[in-house]
Order: C-alpha cells, then sequence, then structure tokens
C-alpha cells in the first residue's frame, strides 16, 4: 500500500471518527462495496455518489446550503491566495493555503464533538460565521501583502526605497518575490489561526457555559473597539500610511478613544457579564460561573477587535496594491508622481505586520483587564434576576 493509499485511508477513518453512529455504519459499507466495483473511474465514481448521498441524508438542506457557500468562498479564497510562478516559498505558501481551508473545514467538526452543538442565539451564530470569513478573507490578503512587501523591484530607484525598508540589501533578483515567511514563520501562523477559531468555537458552544449575554456583550464591544481601531489604523500604524481620511490632529479623540477601548472595554465587558449573568432560564448563576462569564466577555472584546481590525487593515492594503482607485481615494483623489505612489505602498504594506501584533496581545490584554475588572466586582452584587421587580413595593 503506497502513501496515497494509506492517506486516503486514514482521512476516511478521521471522517468516520467524526460522524455520528449511523452514517458511521454508510461510510463503513460504501468503501467495502466500492472493492466490488472495477478500479479506476467508476469505483472513484460509487466512492463519490456514495459521499453525496450521505451528505444528503446526514446534512438538512439548509446546512447542505451553508457547506456549499463556505466551499465556494473557500475555493475563491484558495485561488486568489495560491502563489504565482516567480514567488518564493511557494510549498510553504500552498501549505499555508491547504491548511487554512483545512483547519476552517475540520475544526467545527472537532469542536461539536468534544464541546457539543453550538449555543442557541444570534450572538453565537454571528460570532461563528463571522470569524471564519474573516480568516478567509485573511487569506488572499496576507498573501498580496507579502508578496508585494518581499518583492524587489526592477527599477533602480525603486530599489533604493525598498532595501531600507525591507531591512535587507536587496540581493534577491530585481522583479522576484522571495514570498512570504519560511516554515518557522509559517507554522505560528496557522497555530494562531487554530487558537483563535479553537477558542471562538468553544465559547459559542454550549459546554462552555457562556450565555448569550455574555457573548453579545464581548461581541459587541468587540466591534466598537474594531470600528474605531480600523479608522485609526487603516493601513498600520506608521506616520507615513496611517490615518489618510484623518490626517494630522483630526484623530486624536480616536486615537485617545482606541487607547481607552484596549484596556477599558474587556473591563468593562467583563464587569457587566459579572453583573448580567444568568441562565437561559432566567435564573441566577453561581458567583464562580459568572466569574467564568466575565473572563469569555474580557477575551472575546479584545480578541475580535483584533481579528476584525487585522482583516479590515490587511484587506484595505490589499486591495489599495491592486486597484490604483482605492489608492486615490485613500489620498483623497490626489494625484502621486510613480517614486511617491510606490513609496506609499510601500510603506503600508511593511506596515501590516502591526496586525500580528494585535493579534498576540491584544487577547492577552483583554485577559488581563477582565482579571481587574473581576477583581473589582462587588462580591455582594446580584445578578438582575435578584432584584426586585419593577413596580414591587415593600412592606
Amino acid at each position: 500500500m503506497n502513501r496515497l493509499t494509506e492517506a486516503a485511508a486514514a482521512a476516511r477513518r478521521a471522517v468516520g471518527w467524526l460522524l455520528p453512529a449511523g452514517p458511521r455504519e454508510w461510510v463503513s459499507a460504501i468503501w467495502a462495496e466500492a472493492y466490488e466495483v472495477p478500479p479506476g473511474v467508476a469505483r472513484l465514481a460509487w466512492r463519490a455518489g456514495g459521499a453525496w448521498v450521505l451528505a444528503r441524508q446526514v446534512l438538512p438542506p439548509r446546512r447542505l446550503g451553508r457547506a456549499a457557500l463556505f466551499a465556494a468562498a473557500a475555493g475563491a479564497a484558495a485561488w486568489v491566495a495560491w502563489p504565482q510562478p516567480g514567488v518564493g516559498h511557494a510549498a510553504v505558501s500552498q501549505f499555508h493555503v491547504i491548511a487554512t481551508v483545512l483547519v476552517l473545514a475540520g475544526l467545527p467538526l472537532l469542536a461539536r464533538r468534544f464541546f457539543g452543538p453550538a449555543t442557541p442565539g444570534r450572538a453565537g451564530r454571528f460570532l461563528r460565521v463571522f470569524s471564519c470569513a474573516a480568516i478567509l478573507a485573511l487569506l488572499p490578503a496576507f498573501a498580496i501583502v507579502e508578496v508585494f512587501a518581499n518583492l524587489t523591484p526592477k527599477q533602480p530607484a525603486y530599489r533604493r526605497i525598498a532595501c531600507p525598508l525591507q531591512g535587507f540589501g536587496c540581493g534577491a533578483v530585481p522583479g522576484k518575490s522571495t514570498g512570504g515567511p519560511a516554515w518557522t514563520g509559517e507554522i505560528p501562523i496557522i497555530l494562531m489561526t487554530i487558537a483563535y477559531l479553537g477558542v471562538i468555537l468553544f465559547l459559542t458552544s454550549r459546554r462552555s457555559r457562556v450565555t448569550r449575554g455574555t457573548l453579545a456583550i464581548g461581541a459587541g464591544t468587540g466591534l466598537l473597539f474594531s470600528v474605531v481601531m480600523y479608522t485609526v489604523a487603516p493601513l498600520g500604524l506608521t506616520n507615513d500610511a496611517t490615518d489618510p481620511w484623518l490626517p494630522g490632529s483630526t484623530a486624536d479623540p480616536l486615537v485617545a478613544l482606541a487607547w481607552v477601548l484596549l484596556f477599558g472595554g474587556p473591563a468593562v465587558a467583563a464587569v457587566l457579564a459579572v453583573w448580567r449573568g444568568r441562565a437561559p432560564g432566567g435564573a441566577a448563576l453561581p458567583r464562580n460561573v459568572r466569574i467564568g462569564q466575565g473572563f469569555a466577555a474580557g477575551v472575546l472584546a479584545n480578541g475580535i477587535a483584533a481579528l476584525f481590525t487585522t482583516a479590515l487593515g490587511t484587506g484595505t492594503i490589499a486591495l489599495m496594491l491592486r486597484s490604483a482607485w482605492v489608492l486615490r481615494w485613500l489620498n483623497h483623489g490626489h494625484q502621486l508622481t510613480a517614486i511617491a505612489t510606490y513609496r506609499y505602498e510601500n510603506t503600508a504594506g511593511g506596515a501590516a505586520n502591526v496586525y500580528l501584533f494585535m493579534l498576540i496581545w491584544f487577547p492577552v490584554i483583554g485577559l488581563l483587564m477582565s482579571l481587574i475588572g473581576v477583581a473589582c466586582t462587588p462580591r455582594g452584587w446580584p445578578a438582575p434576576e435578584e432584584l426586585a421587580p419593577v413596580g414591587a413595593t415593600s412592606r
């Protein structure tokens, strides 16, 4: 049995392990009966037909439509992000595309098996759908920005701009890109993707016991922070490429608000989650469970902000590198010389690395500030359902 056959057998066992008992027997029967069909196209068609029948039985029409929509979106993102000829680290980039799509497709199945189904409510569904969409959007955006940021231009005048910003002597072939990071830099990105998606899947599962109110508080705080942060840093945090529509001191109030939300947002979200913590039936939760709600809200607030800001900012830089009208819009319609345009694009491409810093440290800050918020919550605070109802009078 060659390696391809071994890989196919391992994939079949993994799929069978993820499925419930009934569909698992279907998979075993289809795979066993396939050996009675002549090898080649006929056997492949037999297995494909069996997989389609199984998918129609296991997945209701709504889930089947969602799976088809995800497959189309993942295929489009992978097609744009797939490395072109002349780009270095092609194998690493291909691994990044394939691994990210497999993580997005397989991790929800693993989460359902270990953490149970998703929690009911719109907040949980919103977090799952839009988090997967943000990760898919980052796939082509990161690829476009990395290829441009590591491109050695052909023109000598451009090389004098690119080499100091890229931090190397431009020893690569002019007109060629060294591509994205090597294996040592690619593995942490994949692990970060798994960590973000895994935490969101856990917090939105029933086994986590995170309430819908906590999810709404964390998601709302995170979305507000992401909007403010994106307005402040749509193209990174450098002076040359930041605040194209809010120049100078115009952005100072938003910068101050971003700092307040970075540290105060998760603390306030934690306090609200502890105070509002209640079971689906309206009963009061134990204090230790409400403390867990506070930690979940604080981490969600900064984690969602970092993920959405990264997706919006990196996507804006990628669109600017591909579309001239985006560049003109960012510069209020002003016409730039070729040298000024390249300097602007190169600065923005290099500034995209700050978003990786946000992805790493924003959730850590959220955890620390939620700890402070939970510690500052009075121990005797009742949940809302423990308070006297509105209109009640004391005797």
